[in-house]
Formats: structure tokens, C-alpha cells, sequence
């Protein structure tokens, strides 16, 4: 009863709506190649943010939550495209088909574990559109033409709740550092920065590129955790696809944001 309660109320109020992209800087992106790209670097002059005129201490927006996902991939789309597009932002075009049965324009869909909405689709692929921070947060800028990529569509009331509560809200990113087979099954190891990490525990969960996924043991001194993939899922799900040194999305799980919120100021808000 509980966890239904607390997806009810999640799902009334998650994924935010899109930023414009770059507004003024439209000129000046303008005169790069639609297409994709090959080398993440050159995405450089999207991910730093003095590039917007806008300073790092920019103003906190209060955002509403429309959407959110079970991490359970329903399938592996196909990038087909990933560049500046006419209108003078970042666009993602995927191939796809299971998401794409009942999807509508302003839908979010979770591309390796980003909320992100459509903008455009017909019966073989859909469009996104990448804000500046979604590049910054997030490994999209890694991704070239035929890239796999993880695909759900948002949770709906009626739906089963196979994984854990995944908002497509990225917190930052890891890095593997080790992928080891043991019989059927593969262990990643990824290593995380600490403001992430305090959040992974054993036995919990955590969103890799989208994946729900249970967490086997932290590292703290390492500043890691792993994790194994069953035979089923390594056939699913794009992780086992990547290579060492390779960057995947992480999202922990909000429970912990939410305890932690409420024991530093609680008191103050009249719990």
C-alpha cells in the first residue's frame, strides 16, 4: 500500500518539460554540420555553460514531476542521428518500434536513463531534443549514428511496478572500470563521485543507463560499486555492449534524497 501511495504521488506531480535550447547562441551553432559526431569534444562548446551567457549560479526553476519509469528496458533503439538541427539545438533522432505504438507528441521517453520528450516521430524512429545541461549531466554526447541506446516509456497508473521508482532525472555519471564473466553472468564494477556513491548501498538500487538494477557491494575506498547481469539481461540492455573506461547515466534511488532531506531540515518544516 505503501509504494503505491508513493508512486501515486510521484507520478501527480516527474519528468520536467525541456528548456528552450540555446536561444541566443542559435548563430553561432548554426555553423556546425547537422549530423552526427564522432568525437564528444566537439561537443565542448554545448556543455560549457559560459558558452549560454548564463553564469554557473543560475536560478533553481520549481519543477513539477510529470513522469516517471520502473528502470525495466523495453527495448534497444538505434541512434540514427545526433546533432545542431534547424532550429539551432541538439537533436536526437532514434529508431525504434515498441515505444513507439501508442507514443504522442510531449511524451517522455528514458533514453539510457534520460528523461527526454518527443518532439517529432513517424512509425520508425522519434526525436528528442537535448538541452545543454542534459549534455552536461549525462554520457548522450558519446553517442554516434548507430549507437544502442536503453528505451522505456513513462510508468502509467495501471502498470505493473517491475523495478524500482526511476525518475529519468540523471544525477551525474560513472565510469566502468571492470567487467568480469563468471559462468553466464557478467560483474561491471563502476566507479562513481562521492556525492553520488553516499547514496548506493548494498542490496539497493540504482538506475544504470536506465536499468533498474540491484547493487551488490560499495567500495568506498575505491569509490565503486558493482553490480552482476543475468544472462536474460545482458541480451536486453546496453551495458554488456560498452567497454572499460566507458561512461553510463546514474540515477540512485530517490528514497535516499528524500530520508536525507527530511533529517537535515525536518525540524524546521514541522516534521
Amino acid at each position: 500500500m505503501a509504494a503505491t501511495c508513493f508512486v501515486n504521488l510521484i507520478l501527480n506531480n516527474a519528468c520536467p518539460p525541456k528548456p528552450p535550447i540555446f536561444g541566443s547562441f542559435r548563430s553561432s551553432a548554426a555553423s556546425l554540420e547537422i549530423g552526427s559526431f564522432s568525437n564528444p569534444s566537439q561537443f565542448s562548446l554545448f556543455t560549457k555553460a559560459k558558452v549560454y551567457g548564463t553564469s554557473r549560479s543560475r536560478r533553481r526553476h520549481k519543477l513539477g514531476i510529470r513522469s516517471v519509469f520502473t528502470g525495466i528496458v523495453e527495448e534497444m533503439g538505434e541512434v540514427k542521428q545526433l546533432g545542431v538541427a534547424d532550429h539551432g539545438g541538439i537533436d536526437l533522432k532514434i529508431r525504434a518500434k515498441t515505444v513507439l505504438e501508442d507514443v504522442k507528441l510531449g511524451d517522455s521517453i528514458s533514453v539510457n536513463g534520460t528523461c527526454l520528450t518527443v518532439t517529432e516521430f513517424d512509425e520508425e524512429e522519434f526525436t528528442v531534443g537535448l538541452s545543454p545541461e542534459t549534455l552536461r549531466k549525462t554520457s548522450l554526447e558519446e553517442l554516434d549514428a548507430g549507437s544502442p541506446v536503453n528505451l522505456e516509456r513513462a510508468l502509467q497508473p495501471v502498470s505493473r511496478m517491475g523495478g524500482h521508482v526511476v525518475q529519468g532525472h540523471v544525477d551525474g555519471t560513472g565510469e566502468i572500470v571492470s567487467m568480469e564473466v563468471e559462468g553466464d553472468s557478467l560483474w561491471v564494477k563502476v566507479k562513481a563521485e562521492k556525492g553520488i556513491l553516499k547514496y548506493i548501498v548494498p542490496k539497493g538500487f540504482v538506475a544504470v543507463d536506465g536499468t533498474s538494477l540491484t547493487v551488490v557491494d560499495v567500495f568506498d575506498e575505491e569509490g565503486c560499486f558493482n553490480f552482476m547481469l543475468v544472462a536474460y539481461t545482458q541480451q536486453k540492455v546496453v551495458i554488456p555492449r560498452k567497454r572499460v573506461g566507458q561512461k553510463v547515466n546514474l540515477e540512485v534511488d530517490i528514497m535516499g534524497k528524500y530520508v536525507e532531506r527530511l533529517l537535515t531540515v525536518g525540524g524546521s518544516v514541522g516534521f
